[in-house]
């Protein structure tokens, strides 16, 4: 099986990462068992929701995931999300839980760094007003920085000698310093694309370590920033100036505490909510009949006028409270793309039974259909692979969004171990 793929969310104490983090793991939507086999105390299983191949051939009544929900075409794939605590300022020194916190984030894929754009916290997570939350977006870059370089300067000189000695190229000599970081020998050649004219690596000078190290943050730990407390009057100037000041980093407006009020709502059926929109039903808006169908209760007038703020102040004027969006965000920086492998491509059922697209695996976009095969069923001979309708698929072919993205694999009878 292919390494998971991992989410790390990061945040200061008070900026909303806990109750993001429920948010995103809610317990409503756990249905099935869980796909991953070991989840460590700090590990919890997210949903990416994705359009399912099921609305594609009006097939949602039969859709019934493994793992997740599938809700009238609206699935809900897992994910692995890693919940990063103990994050204070200069955690490289080692301070508090610093190389701890470093350490875990080694395996994270992309990070999710809660931010709270109301500046009403300050470095610590205390209290305060008019605090400036870009310092929070630097501070956590520079904490990753400088252990990174760190860590690299700390052994340079033997480094180079190695280097020189062995007549590696740079990438060889790289992989074997950052191969620590859980980083692959294609992440560490993306790199250095990204710095091309650095020359033989023992005439590098510190400007170019550094150079090169934040070229390596950057497609080690690219960051999606979750904008939260967004509907805090303090917010908009921050997030004005948070995105001006980060253009390359993907910005979501969050607030997790809405959604996590709106969800408790929902399960005790006082609304009828569709999660990741603004739209929201209570008994007020719905005919008897769709009451009676949703089994919604009534309002008392405190909830009534609660509901009313929060379609004014949140849901209408941001179209949603974004949490739903940020694993999107991260999905989409990753170039996650769902992938269904069927037992029949004709019906798309699985062993047995008449429910369709049982099973869906998150793979990067591009990706061999032969190295999907391998990451589905481990190390077997393939036969022949099959898409929609029986047609041929190449194992050098490549997936992307609806595009060989229904897979059947023919395995050669004996062929696996």
């Amino acid at each position: 099986m292919g390494k998971e793929t991992v989410i790390a969310l990061v945040g200061k104490p008070s900026s909303g990462k806990s109750t993001t983090l429920n948010s995103l793991t809610d317990a409503n939507a756990k249905v099935g068992a869980f796909p991953f086999t070991t989840i460590d105390p700090n590990k919890a299983t997210g949903y990416l929701e994705v359009d399912c191949a099921c609305a594609r051939f009006g097939k949602q009544d039969l859709c019934k995931p493994n793992y997740g929900y599938c809700r009238d075409g609206k699935r809900g794939v897992p994910i692995m999300l890693l919940d990063v605590a103990g994050l204070v300022p200069n955690a490289h020194l080692g301070r508090g839980l610093g190389n701890k916190f470093l350490g875990d984030l080694t395996e994270a894929d992309c990070l999710i760094h809660i931010v709270d754009a109301s500046g009403t916290t300050n470095a610590e997570g205390k209290a305060t007003r008019g605090y400036d939350p870009l310092a929070d977006i630097e501070w956590l870059q520079d904490e990753l920085f400088q252990w990174i370089l760190g860590n690299l300067m700390e052994r340079w000189g033997s480094v180079v000698r190695r280097h020189t000695a062995t007549k590696s190229t740079n990438l060889e000599t790289l992989r074997q310093q950052l191969g620590g970081y859980s980083a692959t020998k294609h992440l560490i050649g993306l790199a250095l694309d990204k710095v091309p004219d650095v020359g033989p690596l023992q005439e590098w000078d510190t400007a170019t370590i550094e150079r090169v190290v934040r070229a390596f943050m950057s497609v080690k730990f690219p960051t999606v920033l979750s904008l939260n407390k967004m509907d805090h009057p303090d917010s908009d100037k921050n997030v004005s100036k948070i995105i001006l000041q980060h253009p390359e980093s993907k910005c979501v407006l969050t607030s997790s505490i809405t959604e996590v009020f709106l969800r408790k709502l929902a399960s005790q059926n006082y609304i009828k909510y569709d999660a990741g929109t603004e739209f929201v039903d209570t008994t007020d808006d719905l005919t008897p009949e769709e009451i009676a169908k949703y089994g919604l209760k009534p309002l008392d007038e405190k909830l009534r006028r609660r509901i009313e703020n929060i379609r004014d102040l949140v849901l209408y004027r941001f179209g949603s409270t974004g949490v739903v969006q940020l694993l999107q965000a991260a999905a989409d920086t990753l170039e996650l793309v769902p992938v269904y492998p069927v037992r029949n491509v004709n019906n798309f059922t699985g062993g047995s039974g008449n429910q369709v697209f049982r099973d869906c695996v998150l793979v990067k976009r591009g990706t061999p259909v032969l190295s999907v095969a391998r990451k589905i069923m481990g190390d077997v001979t393939i036969a022949a692979i099959e898409g929609v309708g029986g047609s041929r698929v190449g194992e050098e072919d490549t997936v992307d969004r609806g595009k060989n993205d229904i897979l059947s694999f023919k395995i050669v009878p004996g062929g696996g171990n």
